[in-house]
């Protein structure tokens, strides 16, 4: 469940409108306009709802879409398209339920998934819903809880495993949580987020299994960035610098403005290899994605300061100081400074 709450959209529409069922009434639908550049995925949907635009499968795929580009205002469209054309699909229930919690409306969020299980009551999804809802919140006891009534209904199901492993994982218990990440694998070996989670848990410990499943988790999706920039920092901290430039090098390539590649390379000239001027521009790279980057500026300043240019090193740590006050590096490079004249 991406944990994003986006602002809070005034949008006046009751849930209460959807309890009832299709009625034999002529259905007012709008065929929802949405933007082609999005994503090709959008734009095929755009395509067969013109083609189809009673079809209210296609509008609830297309929310779904909308929800992970974090278009609230569109899926919420969407969804309500979808359940005014059928309001019998307890799977629209879940996508109105994602779109809730997106805009933070955790009661309507609830109502939606409740109302799944009175149209479906041995419905395990709805079960899985509950309980990323409970993770959120932390409420561990109650997670553990629906996820073994979604077991009971489905004993084969990947996902409940892989959520199990979350809730293990965030209490601490990582012998536990692999062990259910790789019984999701089992049960899906296409599980992109399990293999993630598992390339985590195995870096922590600086074990090379975590690059196989950071790889596992790139053929499942080629341009993620999040398995590159695991591999990446698996590398760093490995000592294997070369790699890891890389691997950040990939990642901008797919986007420009990530500043944490910018800021990793940077890092790397920094500390380990020493060539300040490329740290420089690196470090100047990130601030360009995040004028805000107070750790950026801090480095930058260091760079600047073992180059021997004092007067750009004094300017970066005072920005430093005034993006994060107290910050301590920035404070002692002051000092260092005062110290050389």
């Amino acid at each position: 469940m991406k944990n994003i709450f986006a602002v809070l959209i005034a949008i006046s529409f009751a849930i209460t409108i959807f309890s009832c069922g299709n009625s034999n009434k002529k259905k007012d639908n709008v065929n929802n306009i949405i933007s082609d550049s999005i994503s090709p995925e959008i734009t095929a949907l755009n395509t067969k709802i013109k083609a189809d635009p009673n079809n209210a499968d296609l509008y609830n795929e297309r929310a779904k879409l909308l929800i992970e580009k974090q278009k609230l205002d569109e899926a919420f469209a969407d969804i309500r398209t979808a359940l005014n054309i059928d309001s019998t699909k307890a799977p629209y229930f879940l996508t109105l339920s994602d779109v809730y919690f997106a805009l933070g409306k955790v009661k309507n969020c609830k109502q939606a998934i409740e109302k799944s299980l009175t149209l479906y009551p041995d419905y395990a999804d709805a079960e899985l819903k509950f309980a990323e809802l409970n993770l959120y919140f932390k409420d561990y006891k109650k997670t553990f809880d629906y996820i073994d009534k979604a077991l009971k209904v489905d004993k084969v199901n990947a996902k409940a495993y892989f959520m199990k492993g979350m809730t293990y994982k965030e209490t601490g218990d990582t012998s536990k949580a692999v062990s259910c990440f790789q019984t999701a694998i089992d049960q899906d070996p296409e599980y992109y987020h399990a293999y993630i989670q598992l390339g985590i848990l195995f870096s922590i410990k600086g074990n090379p299994l975590a690059i196989d499943y950071f790889n596992n988790a790139l053929k499942q999706n080629p341009k993620s960035i999040e398995a590159k920039y695991g591999l990446g920092m698996f590398y760093q901290e490995n000592d294997e610098y070369d790699k890891a430039i890389i691997e950040y090098d990939s990642i901008l390539s797919i986007d420009p403005k990530y500043k944490n590649a910018h800021y990793n390379i940077g890092y790397i000239y920094l500390v380990y290899l020493k060539k300040y001027p490329k740290a420089v521009k690196h470090f100047t790279d990130a601030i360009e994605c995040d004028p805000k980057y107070a750790e950026a500026f801090y480095n930058r300043g260091y760079s600047y300061e073992l180059l021997g240019d004092i007067k750009n090193a004094k300017a970066d740590y005072n920005k430093a100081l005034e993006l994060k006050p107290n910050y301590e590096k920035p404070i002692d490079g002051l000092n260092r400074l005062d110290k050389k004249k």
